[in-house]
């Protein structure tokens, strides 16, 4: 039987540390700032803004949360991110995903000035990515590496398998494995062989966003099963991990909520506090 891996841990020592960072900024006369979008009403979206924002104010970081109507159009929305940040102070700026489907996504994202995207998710910073020039990576991904480090897993030699390839979590966590030197397989829905890949796998992770995309007969004795899949099913949150089958087999699986989770917004504060001292360089 595994171990649950405790996400609410991790993320309270990454936070006590971007903490000490913010009070130091502030003794200097700077105080870093997280600007959050939020365009419509989607309940999942709202309840992920409202841990962000909690999470901030625990670590004393400003944020501000700007809601726009749904049936806004993209060039109203350029607009407004155009506006936001001429603020000087703001040191991180997101806007929710997903968006509204008539809103052109890849041109509100690369919007977000590179210096203040805390994300990660421009075409600019995706790009430092792959170059292994950033300073911050995207959070989700950023959480995982998070947990092996926790674990104290190194990811050298490394067969992983990725099941999803989205821009959020897929796409960019097989570029941090690989600069690792991990041997990343990915799966997407039209890989046939999913199963064998993941019996084949010390390290697992699923980006799915479905119930049960991982049973515990996809998962060899010993391997590390990290969830960062959310599904809502008649209102209850759950990850793509089958938990109760795959905790037989794994040494350890991230439990949802409670695992990936907290440890993405913890990364994400730590992104914003590291944008604002570049910010600040730069001035």
């Amino acid at each position: 039987m595994g171990q649950l891996i405790d996400g609410k841990a991790i993320a309270k020592k990454i936070n006590e540390q971007t903490a000490a960072r913010v009070t130091a900024l502030k003794q200097k006369g700077l105080a870093p700032k997280l600007a959050v979008v939020l365009v419509g009403d989607d309940p999942a979206s709202r309840t992920y803004v409202k841990n962000k924002g909690k999470a901030a104010k625990t670590i004393g970081l400003e944020f501000a949360l700007h809601e726009i109507d749904g049936s806004t159009s993209t060039t109203i929305l350029l607009e407004k991110i155009f506006e936001l940040q001429r603020d000087k102070a703001l040191s991180g700026l997101i806007v929710q995903l997903p968006l509204p489907a008539h809103i052109d996504t890849n041109a509100i994202l690369n919007s977000i000035s590179p210096e203040r995207d805390v994300d990660c998710l421009t075409d600019a910073n995706i790009g430092k990515l792959v170059m292994k020039t950033n300073s911050i990576a995207p959070p989700t991904p950023s959480a995982v590496m998070s947990i092996l480090e926790e674990l104290q897993i190194d990811p050298v030699g490394k067969n992983v398998t990725i099941i999803g390839v989205g821009p959020l979590v897929g796409k960019p966590l097989a570029i941090m494995l690989m600069n690792a030197r991990a041997s990343v397989t990915t799966c997407n829905s039209k890989t046939k062989d999913t199963k064998e890949k993941c019996l084949a796998a010390d390290i697992i992770v699923t980006g799915v966003g479905r119930k049960n995309v991982l049973r515990g007969d996809m998962v060899r004795v010993g391997a590390i099963v990290i969830d960062t899949g959310v599904d809502f099913v008649d209102g209850k949150m759950s990850g793509d991990v089958n938990v109760a089958e795959v905790i037989k087999k794994a040494a350890y699986v991230t439990p949802t909520p409670g695992g990936v989770g907290p440890i993405t917004v913890a990364r994400l504060l730590a992104n914003t506090v590291s944008c604002a001292k570049k910010l600040i360089a730069y001035s």
